[in-house]
């Protein structure tokens, strides 16, 4: 009776709460399992919910897998803006900025590279729903560096902003090969700046 009783406390949950459970335990498996390895019953059984609660709160996995991707897409906005939150108004050492703290988030141990880039890997179809999602987020990432790159007075703010991207989506892929305990990351503000820097010098010095 006891054992019965526990059960029924254990998965028959609020709605905003098991939606947050079921949203946490997901967001843990697709990210360090991959989201088409992790099936619903896996989702279910780390949430500590029943299948009846997730389908009342997710229409379909696809439907949690858009909003994984949007809960990380505000992680992702967040520390973009809590990096250049400390140097208001000043773009160039905002930039630095941001690179200093990559390279301390792509240098922990247990990082996973970025969520957008491994579904991208996972879901090789670009009309997908999860691709479309990560081409979003990317293209929302390069305008913001455009802008920081022209606020900074950079000659080509366009090239610049590419460049960067290039080395953020690099050190994505070198957390990974390379591994947490590499000093390769301690690289990543420098080779940045040394872009910055090479954008902000007179035409005739280039």
């Amino acid at each position: 009776m006891a054992v019965g009783h526990h059960r029924q406390r254990r998965t028959n949950i609020a709605g905003p709460v098991a939606h947050s459970q079921i949203l946490d335990a997901a967001e843990d498996l697709f990210y360090l399992e991959g989201a088409r390895n992790v099936g619903i019953g896996a989702v279910i059984k780390r949430a500590r919910v029943n299948k009846m609660s997730l389908y009342r709160q997710f229409e379909s996995k696809d439907d949690l897998l858009r909003q994984y991707l949007l809960r990380r897409d505000e992680r992702f906005w967040a520390y973009f803006d809590a990096s250049l939150a400390k140097h208001p108004g000043q773009p160039r050492a905002q930039l630095r900025q941001l690179f200093i703290d990559l390279a301390a988030r792509t240098s922990a141990v247990g990082y996973r590279g970025c969520p957008f880039v491994n579904i991208a890997v996972e879901f090789p179809d670009p009309l997908h729903i999860a691709r479309r999602m990560v081409a979003d987020n990317k293209s929302r990432l390069l305008k913001r560096l455009r802008e920081l790159a022209k606020a900074a007075g950079a000659h080509d703010a366009s090239f610049l902003a590419k460049a960067l991207a290039l080395l953020i989506e690099g050190a994505y892929a070198a957390s990974q090969t390379y591994g947490s305990g590499s000093a390769l990351m301690t690289a990543l503000p420098k080779a940045a700046e040394s872009l910055v820097n090479a954008q902000m010098q007179s035409p005739s010095d280039m």
